[in-house]
């Protein structure tokens, strides 16, 4: 189900009816791999305008924050009321992107959407579930999830903790599960127990989680008996085809880089596994850049091959997701080349021309996610939960 505009809806039918008569509106989702809905390539890394068309700093700030703003005020989603409701998949995503600020409607108010999931009220394909008993003595039992198959429910093993891991939250972080009082340490528990029983050996959001949470160099006994590690779980991914990956591979390569900075931030040394990890990153930084589109626009086929896709939704999830990565990748004054800066400006275009019509909450979320990371590692970070007018430049270096 789209994410709904749900105050601009109703008067914008019109705009609505117009626009889908040219370009599709909905995506699949985050299951695909590169689009096939592109243009002719491009010379790699063109800019139609030039580097010297580029606005100013003050300019790409507003550009962020207006984009940002609206879909944080307007496109409010809600739980526990009604058929129409979104599912926990579409909630989780919104909170990858504007954390423990994001809000959604309850059906009498608007509420925190990672407070009201710690809470254990009901929401549509959320589905945590009492696990195995970690300890005997004290009868204290893990926190589990499932895949569901319904896109309502996660998508991905992990995805869920992957995510909220990102939005700040202790190990002894209170969640009611099953009516039960638990901790966020009884949920990652279960997923160590659990890890061999990734049926895809797919690690991203599990890789995501624990890092947040360990040393890179954590290792524990998983539910097989076997030795596991971060470092073993990070070989695993690298041995993915990104082409084969979900969207493009860039959840993968977002959450590969978010375990590396976090490796390096704690001194960790680049040899080994983490020296061939570096150079992915590289790699895919490149690709990312060597593929961007003439206008700006960074490739509907990821770090396949240049591409541009003629609907506004393709090239938020394409664009968007890319950009995820490739903020999580470069550090503040990398974010400020050019290059950066048009594909940063191009998700911002389409945002805008996205305003007026439904949006696949993946694409969505996953694009907003990339503003907000630039936001903060060039500008620094803003509440989004109030009104206040976005500063300057100026005022956000302090000066």
């Amino acid at each position: 189900m789209p994410c709904r505009n749900l105050r601009l809806f109703a008067r914008r039918a019109f705009a609505l009816l117009t626009l889908a008569a040219v370009t599709p509106i909905f995506l699949s989702g985050c299951s695909g791999t590169t689009s096939t809905e592109t243009a002719h390539s491009s010379p790699a890394g063109g800019d139609e305008s030039g580097d010297g068309a580029l606005p100013s700093d003050d300019e790409i700030l507003r550009q962020i924050d207006d984009v940002l703003e609206h879909t944080y005020e307007q496109r409010r989603l809600s739980v526990g009321t009604t058929d129409n409701d979104q599912a926990a998949w579409q909630i989780i995503h919104g909170a990858l992107a504007f954390k423990r600020e994001f809000l959604i409607h309850d059906g009498e108010r608007d509420v925190s959407a990672v407070d009201y999931v710690l809470a254990g009220r009901p929401m549509k394909g959320m589905d945590l579930q009492l696990g195995d008993i970690l300890d005997p003595e004290t009868g204290r039992r893990g926190v589990k999830t499932y895949i569901a198959g319904d896109k309502m429910g996660q998508g991905h093993t992990d995805q869920w903790m992957g995510y909220l891991s990102d939005c700040q939250l202790s190990l002894d972080e209170k969640m009611i599960v099953a009516g039960e009082e638990h901790t966020v340490a009884d949920y990652i528990e279960q997923m160590k127990l659990d890890v061999h029983k990734n049926p895809l050996r797919e690690y991203s959001w599990t890789l995501m989680a624990l890092s947040a949470y360990y040393p890179s160099d954590y290792e524990w006994t998983a539910g097989d008996g076997e030795k596991w590690s971060i470092p073993k779980l990070v070989e695993i991914e690298l041995e993915h085809d990104l082409n084969e990956s979900p969207c493009g591979g860039t959840h993968r390569m977002t959450a590969l880089t978010m375990v590396y900075n976090r490796h390096v931030a704690a001194g960790g040394q680049v040899e080994g596994i983490w020296k061939t990890l570096q150079e992915r990153i590289k790699k895919c930084v490149d690709d990312a850049r060597n593929f961007q589109n003439p206008d700006g626009s960074l490739s509907s086929n990821y770090f396949l091959r240049p591409g541009k896709s003629v609907g506004v939704d393709v090239a938020m999830g394409s664009a968007g997701h890319t950009l995820e990565f490739v903020v999580t990748a470069l550090d503040k004054e990398q974010l400020q080349e050019p290059w950066v800066k048009r594909a940063v400006l191009d998700v911002c275009k389409v945002f805008r021309k996205s305003k007026p019509v439904p949006v696949e909450c993946g694409a969505l979320y996953h694009a907003a996610h990339g503003l907000v990371l630039y936001r903060e590692k060039v500008y620094g970070p803003r509440s989004f939960a109030n009104s206040q007018p976005a500063p300057t430049v100026a005022d956000a270096a302090g000066e």
